[in-house]
Order: C-alpha cells, then structure tokens, then sequence
C-alpha cells in the first residue's frame, strides 16, 4: 500500500496547486455514489477540509445513489448540499418534444449530467472554487461521459488512472467496501451499468490500456469508441485560415 499513500498525498498536493494556481479557494465535486466520486471527494476533501462542498443532485436516481453518497460525506465529514433536479428536469424536458420515447432516448438521458454540471458551476462561482471531476483514464480513453455534463469540469485527478487502479486507491482510502463492489453507473435511466453499454469490462479496457493486451473484437471495440469519441476530449476546432 505504499504506493497508493504516496499517490494519495501527490494528488491531494496537486489538487491544492491547481486550486491556488487558479487563484480559487477550495473545490466542489458532485457525489454521486459511486467510487470514482467518493475517491474524487475525499481527496479534494483532505486537500481543503473547510472548503470542499459535495453535491449531491438526485435527477429520477436510484434512492441508494443517495444514501450511498451521503455514506461517503458522514464518514469523511464532507459538507454536502442536496439539490433534487426532478422537477428541474421535468421542465426543461417539456419544453423541448413531446415524443412518447423521449424518457428512453440518450439525448435526453444526457441532460441530467448537464444539469448537475450547470449546479455545479453555480456554487464554484459563488464560493470562488473550482469543479473537480471525477472523471478516470478508463473514461476519458473511450469518451464515456458526456460532453458538457460530467465530462464539463476544470480539473480530473483521477484522469491518469485507469479503474482497477481508482480501486485500489479506494480500498488505501478506506471508502465502504459496499461502494468499492457495486456496479459502476452514470446513473442515466433505471438499471443501467457503464459494462453493459460500453460492451466490454473495466478489467479489459484497462488492460488494454496498461499493457496493450486484448482479445481483437475487444481492441475494435475499444479503438472505434475512442475515436468516435475523440472530439470530446478537446477544444471545438477551428479555421485555421
């Protein structure tokens, strides 16, 4: 575990650098309650403990997200905010279509984190802080997350490390082993699992990305995701004439 203690305190020195380099005076992070989030906050959290505010922001969630979430704030002693956007949500959906399938359709599926990122910025602005995501290097290879929602952040410590490793650093930080286990989830409509609609395990696309390794329909699968995602990993092109 020593590895993991001195990676830890790297990344708790990073976050206060980038923090005070931006001139800012602590961090919010969304808590979702998965394991990316919880680790993302307890970090920010030992890196500004009277200054990281955790956001939990219910949008037609499972009600365990919730509870898991505020497992993570009560053992850790991080301050939270519920924001409920079901109502939010509900009308901002009215406004744009009618349509019968709408509820099961990834375009709208997508403003949930889109919402949670407009909450987000909300208070980093209001409190002078920055939105630290909890996006990891698994995520950010294959693009899965949504531009402009999870994805819309100004920092992701974790983004130099793939899943399997986030883990481990969870286990290093002590976070509940309940939430260490379960099914990794964006929370986008009832039941889904980031496994099942990426078509392939976290255990492959990291090993893919360490070492290079997969079965072939695997590295298809994972190289056609990537570079169908790549725009979402930078800045909107411009004419360069």
């Amino acid at each position: 575990m020593r590895y993991y203690d001195e990676l830890s305190e790297k990344l708790i020195q990073w976050i206060k650098n980038q923090v005070m380099e931006a001139g800012c005076k602590g961090t919010v992070v969304g808590l979702s309650g998965g394991i990316d989030s919880a680790v993302t906050a307890v970090l920010c959290n030992r890196a500004f403990p009277n200054a990281t505010l955790g956001l939990i922001m219910p949008c037609y969630s499972s009600p365990q997200d919730e509870k898991d979430a505020k497992l993570v704030a009560d053992k850790f002693g991080i301050e939270t905010d519920i924001i409920d956007l079901n109502k939010t949500f509900d009308t901002f959906c009215a406004e744009l279509e009618n349509d019968s399938d709408a509820e099961n359709s990834m375009a709208v599926a997508n403003i949930k984190p889109r919402l949670r990122m407009t909450a987000l910025y909300y208070h980093a602005a209001k409190l002078n802080r920055l939105v630290v995501g909890t996006d990891n290097r698994s995520e950010l290879k294959v693009g899965y997350f949504t531009k402009h929602g999870d994805g819309g952040v100004d920092i992701a410590p974790l983004g130099n490390l793939v899943k399997t490793e986030v883990r481990q650093l969870a286990k290093y930080l002590e976070i509940p082993k309940k939430i260490i286990t379960k099914p990794p989830t964006a929370g986008l409509w009832s039941d889904q699992t980031d496994e099942d609609e990426l078509g392939l395990t976290y255990e492959e696309l990291d090993r893919y990305i360490l070492a290079g390794e997969a079965k072939p329909e695997v590295k298809e699968r994972i190289e056609n995701l990537a570079a169908q995602n790549e725009h979402k990993l930078g800045y909107p092109p411009v004419p360069k004439f």
